[in-house]
């Protein structure tokens, strides 16, 4: 059968290849097309337009690049209809993604072509009004949080709870049997601990957030702070902050082996700190917004959630603090961390609170399970088409 993703972000890009090499697994003949980026391309199929050439991030920046998007969504739209997939597969990214979804039920030619939102945007967080065009234009949808199952219910839809792709990512990396000296060594780091700095994936957040964060451990000196490098930044953007100081290392592509080989994280809300509970390190959350304390009463206002880390969100409570808007400062970051590294009772409980949140979503199979849903369902739509 013939699948066409859509994903247009780094994290979207990682799930979205686990999905297809499981379609593989599922369909032999299975040919794929995509918005994507290089971890999908390695699963084989044809990159239509890489996710670096569709990340704009906020009002602004859509409007500056408004061009580019419109170009992006019409490109997409022609190519589904030329292509003619068995099913459209939606990975996050709302925004562009639900456009598409529209798109695809409006056609002619395309009505009977199934689409399933895999990773459903945070319409639980803000923006519920998406939840109708989802229910409109979207024939499944494959929830990847326990309390998306419950959201959607509400609003009239079945969904499926399938588990979250980040299990299987951290249960099936490469790194799992690396070592903390074979790691810092390929690496050039130090010998000492590590803390890892976690700034986020978009140039924005980390011009915003990567100061605060390294003026927060300025006073930890038995320390070393390594940055994961996000894909798509110049490595230009990190340097202006480095200033070749040797407490600090970056690296690239090694999310994965960062954590697994930290003490301690700082880290940008987002997949990230869900993935960090995962690997059993202790963190804080910051992220920095323009307009201080005033942006902060309007997202309290607009935001229908208590947390903004995952991981709060799945625990049901506050089990990782947050630091939001005109709360990230440097000092409080700072004595947040001395909890977390040394305060023995602190950082246990944090970690027993970790080991409930890993039993809510459940073992890994996400993608194994997505995979096998999806063929299903395509094909007993074949069989009532007959």
């Amino acid at each position: 059968m013939k699948y066409y993703l859509i994903a247009g972000e780094a994290s979207g890009d990682l799930h979205g290849s686990n999905l297809m090499k499981e379609l593989k697994k599922q369909d032999p003949e299975a040919e794929f097309r995509f918005f994507g980026g290089d971890k999908m391309q390695a699963q084989g199929g044809t990159l239509v337009k890489h996710y670096k050439d569709m990340a704009f991030m906020g009002f602004i920046n859509v409007l500056l690049n408004l061009r580019k998007v419109l170009g992006n969504i019409s490109l997409c739209k022609k190519d589904i209809k030329s292509y003619r997939p068995d099913a459209v597969i939606l990975i996050d990214y709302p925004s562009f993604n639900l456009r598409i979804a529209e798109f695809v039920k409006k056609q002619k030619t395309l009505r009977n072509t199934p689409v399933y939102y895999y990773i459903s945007p945070k319409i639980w967080a803000w923006k519920e009004h998406r939840v109708k065009a989802i229910k409109k234009y979207i024939d499944h949808v494959f929830c990847i949080l326990p309390f998306e199952v419950d959201f959607y219910k509400k609003h009239g839809m079945e969904v499926t709870y399938v588990g979250n792709p980040s299990v299987d990512a951290v249960e099936n990396r490469e790194c799992k049997s690396e070592s903390f000296d074979t790691f810092t060594d390929r690496n050039n780091l130090a010998g000492k601990e590590i803390i890892a700095i976690l700034a986020g994936s978009r140039k924005q957040e980390i011009k915003k957030c990567l100061p605060i964060m390294m003026k927060a451990v300025e006073s930890y000196t038995r320390y070393q702070f390594v940055i994961a490098g996000a894909p798509g930044i110049d490595p230009k953007l990190y340097e202006k902050y480095l200033h070749r100081n040797p407490r600090y290392g970056i690296v690239y592509g090694q999310t994965y082996n960062l954590l697994q080989n930290s003490s301690a994280a700082i880290i940008n809300s987002g997949t990230a700190s869900l993935e960090a509970a995962l690997f059993n390190v202790p963190q804080l959350v910051g992220y920095h917004v323009i307009g201080g304390w005033f942006a902060r009463q309007i997202f309290q206002r607009l935001i229908k959630v208590k947390w903004a880390s995952l991981v709060n969100l799945i625990a049901g409570k506050l089990v990782v603090k947050e630091f939001l808007a005109d709360d990230m400062k440097a000092a409080k970051l700072e004595r947040e961390l001395y909890l977390i590294l040394r305060d023995e009772e602190y950082r246990n409980t944090m970690l027993h609170e970790y080991a409930e949140v890993r039993q809510k979503l459940g073992g890994p199979g996400a993608s194994e399970r997505t995979a096998k849903e999806i063929i299903r369902r395509v094909k007993e739509l074949r069989v009532k088409s007959i």
